[in-house]
């Protein structure tokens, strides 16, 4: 099921938040958290009811081990063992059926077998309950945990908002919330600001990001060749969908979070407005950055060691959140080429170098939506392809109203017409980035209305608006680009 969809807005939502608050309201408190676990599950299963036995399992079994680790009794094994199992079977599971197809195809290659792939079908959400569930594993063997019973946990890992696609919570933020009693009654202010969240999300999603996915499936996946105008509306089409996309997701999920008085973390602010590739990550997916930080890179040992540790560490956790993304060459590389550039951002700063900001924002912002070329296409040659029109390989060609003061440069190859026939574009498709732009860097972000939202009349126009635009834009149901993850 949809966020973008009649039956998600207009059905299972309603009737899910009716019933939830009913149940509250005659003091059902635990049926209320049954019904909203039953809830999420269906929600969950409406693709694929194959594998809600595997995120049952996955549940029971962290749970049992999590209240083991934090328990002060000693057991048979000692914590550290316990750890390192549920660890190991965590992300044995998600190997499994994210990476195995993977792994066979690479050992053919490599030693010439011919071993059958499995063909198994990604368990939605997996990449993103393992996370979360491991965050609470290590957590519980820090002690960090607190006694909460086998219904809370479940509603914390399947709370259908931030199910699919996250933000990754962590349980000390998340599981107090569905405790408290003022959180069981029907808050208005609440419901205003989550309608209003969740239109701007939709708005996001399915006029902005759906509309640069044609562009950018023509110019990555259908295009034999790009020019140089071309490979560059590709990208950035590529770039504004994968922002507003995702962003609008958790927008959506923040929004629908808040009508049940539950609020979940900021994962976006603004990160096409950063001017270092460090600031970028502390804007970008925030829950990810925060998850590979404090359960990966310091762990490794952060930057407490040595110099060449530090840039080691900090290479690693990047590699891995490359391969989290997807089993692919082109994700490891995605991965890598933001590490390095993070180790070069901090020798950067070790030697006390500055750029204008300007300057800092060009670079970092051409560093990403290059990066993202590798993160999108689906073959090597998909990413050589726009990467080769981008800087002018596959030949340029420029408007026809520009033929009469630059003729001269046909003499060097350069084609008049036809400047975006390969993408299908139109002087629209332009126009519609140079807004793109105004709205990343000069439109306030949702993480800003979220704590300056006051419910006047100026914002529920401003809802409605938002709403009506993306209730009229439903006509073709597309998933989120995060589903894939």
């Amino acid at each position: 099921m949809l966020f973008n969809s009649y039956i998600f807005i207009f059905m299972f939502l309603p009737f899910t938040f009716v019933v939830y608050f009913y149940l509250n309201h005659k003091r059902l408190t635990v049926l209320s958290q049954l019904f909203l676990v039953f809830a999420s599950l269906f929600f969950y299963t409406w693709w694929n009811i194959a594998y809600l036995p595997l995120i049952l399992v996955s549940i029971l079994f962290n749970y049992a081990l999590g209240v083991t680790l934090s328990q002060k009794k000693k057991s048979a094994f000692s914590k550290k063992s316990l750890l390192f199992i549920g660890i190991v079977a965590n992300l044995s599971l998600l190997g499994y059926f994210k990476y195995a197809d993977f792994f066979i195809e690479n050992t053919n290659l490599l030693l010439g077998s011919s071993f059958p792939l499995l063909y198994l079908l990604l368990p939605l959400a997996i990449s993103f309950f393992t996370f979360q569930q491991v965050a609470y594993l290590v957590d519980s063997y820090r002690g960090e945990t607190k006694e909460y019973d086998f219904l809370n946990y479940t509603l914390f890992v399947t709370f259908f908002p931030q199910l699919i696609a996250g933000p990754i919570v962590h349980h000390k933020e998340m599981m107090p919330q569905f405790a408290k009693a003022k959180n069981r009654i029907i808050n208005r202010y609440n419901i205003a600001i989550g309608l209003f969240i969740f239109s701007i999300g939709l708005f996001k999603k399915v006029v902005i990001a759906d509309s640069f996915s044609i562009i950018a499936t023509q110019g990555f996946d259908n295009a034999e060749v790009l020019n140089l105008i071309e490979g560059w509306i590709t990208s950035l089409s590529y770039t504004f969908q994968l922002y507003f996309d995702f962003s609008g997701y958790t927008d959506m999920a923040i929004g629908v979070a808040l009508l049940f008085n539950i609020r979940l973390p900021i994962n976006f602010n603004s990160p096409y407005k950063a001017t270092s590739i460090q600031d970028f990550w502390r804007r970008w997916h925030i829950t990810l950055s925060r998850f590979l930080k404090d359960y990966i890179y310091i762990p490794l040992g952060g930057n407490r060691k040595t110099e060449i540790r530090t840039y080691t560490n900090l290479f690693t956790t990047f590699l891995i959140g490359g391969i989290w993304h997807g089993a692919g060459w082109t994700f490891v590389f995605w991965g890598a080429l933001h590490g390095f550039a993070l180790m070069i951002h901090r020798l950067w700063q070790k030697a006390g170098l500055k750029m204008p900001i300007v300057l800092a924002w060009f670079v970092t912002f051409n560093f990403v939506n290059i990066a993202w070329v590798f993160f999108r296409a689906k073959e090597w040659e998909d990413a050589i392809k726009v990467l080769k029109g981008m800087f002018g390989f596959s030949g340029v060609a420029l408007p026809n109203v520009l033929a009469s003061k630059l003729a001269f440069l046909q003499a060097h190859g350069v084609e008049f017409g036809m400047f975006m026939s390969h993408v299908k574009g139109t002087n629209i498709t332009l126009v519609h980035l140079v807004l793109a732009f105004v709205v990343v860097l000069g439109v306030k972000n949702s993480a800003y209305y979220l704590e300056n939202f006051k419910p006047t009349k100026r914002y529920a126009v401003l809802s409605a608006l938002l709403f009506t635009w993306g209730f009229f834009s439903l006509n073709k149901v597309s998933e989120f680009l995060y589903f894939n993850f």
